[in-house]
């Protein structure tokens, strides 16, 4: 018998590595990557003909390179297909915080996708979103989705800027779910600043506010901080988020939902998983 084939989710690990190790040097030769990785000249072609194919890098006779204008921590087509079962977790352990007849907020993370397709199953619920994704995975039965508009952004599928910033202002939100790029010792910080700001807005315009975030977003900075933790009433995430970072939350007093996160094969069938396997 021949080993084992590594499960969907596995090879989808393995692509992200692979993403991540070229954006991180700009470009690499396919052979070095197939050493570098374990894996037959073959199957590493098969990997990157699957993340050329999602516009994630550009693949080139013998070579790949990374798109400069984008990174790892910004672009939504990047970060969608990272920690997936983290998402998925914590927007299990999360979706029961929207109840009908409400109205939410949701930013453009890549987090809140799985959150949002678990509120399908919600009727007379009114979301307000600057993510194309989030509307879409909104769409259909008795919700009302209001998609904030502005300049669109197309790296990030969302709109920004002061258009977003005055849509928001003129709402009045039950909750307001959003995610973060980078979180250190309870403040939030994200390398863009239009981001930044629609963030903060987004909570200032609800009664509640949710935060997702896992485990990967902590103990890192970036260039424009929006607020802290204590802005929140309640953050979820995972549990491998450092116990000093959990800590660092409970002391600016709010609360902290830490989720287990389940191996990709005990998730339920109708969540996405990814599409390609090796």
């Amino acid at each position: 018998m021949g080993a084992a084939r590594p499960s969907e989710a596995a090879v989808e690990q393995r692509r992200q590595e692979v993403l991540r190790f070229v954006v991180d040097s700009g470009r690499a030769r396919i052979a070095e990557l197939a050493a570098r990785f374990g894996v037959s000249l073959m199957t590493m072609h098969r990997d990157l003909d699957d993340l050329a194919a999602r516009h994630l890098l550009r693949k080139f006779r013998g070579r790949v390179e990374s798109f400069p204008s984008l990174t790892m921590e910004t672009a939504t087509r990047f970060r969608v297909g990272l920690h997936v079962a983290e998402k998925e977790a914590m927007a299990a352990a999360s979706a029961g915080e929207v109840r009908s007849d409400s109205t939410v907020i949701l930013d453009d993370s890549s987090t809140l996708l799985p959150f949002a397709r678990r509120l399908t199953g919600i009727e007379r619920l009114t979301a307000a979103t600057n993510s194309f994704g989030v509307a879409r995975a909104l769409s259909g039965g008795r919700r009302e989705v209001l998609m904030i508009g502005g300049r669109f952004r197309e790296e990030f599928d969302s709109c920004t800027g002061p258009d977003v910033l005055r849509g928001l202002s003129r709402l009045r939100a039950d909750l307001a779910v959003t995610s973060a790029t980078a979180v250190a010792q309870g403040r939030l910080f994200h390398p863009i600043q239009e981001f930044a700001e629609i963030k903060e807005a987004m909570c200032a315009a609800a009664e509640r506010s949710v935060l997702l975030v896992d485990h990967s977003k902590f103990g890192k900075t970036a260039t424009y901080a929006h607020g802290g933790v204590d802005a929140y009433d309640l953050v979820v995430t995972d549990e491998a988020t450092p116990a000093e970072e959990i800590a660092a939350i409970r002391e600016h007093g709010t609360e902290v939902r830490v989720t287990p996160v389940p191996a990709a094969e005990d998730f339920p069938g109708d969540v996405p998983q990814p599409q390609r396997s090796d």
